[in-house]
């Protein structure tokens, strides 16, 4: 049997498919919205997208009015 390569299989996911085409993607990440909005964040509160990749959840936080910190 031959052995699965995993960097070579997500090499080949990343090169020929775009953004949208991944099962993952969200055009708008509903529960991740609605997880944050029900912590009742200040607009100005530290949030963090740890594995986020090409992820839309920063650009629909800052279209509700949250503020990126300058670094």
């Amino acid at each position: 049997m031959q052995e699965f390569d995993r960097k070579a299989h997500w090499q080949n996911v990343y090169e020929h498919k775009e953004v949208t085409e991944v099962s993952w993607f969200q055009a708008k990440p509903v529960l991740s919205l609605e997880l944050i909005a029900n912590s009742h964040l200040q607009p100005v509160s530290p949030i963090i997208d740890v594995g986020g990749g090409a992820s839309v959840l920063v650009d629909q936080l800052l279209e509700q009015g949250y503020t990126i910190l300058p670094s």
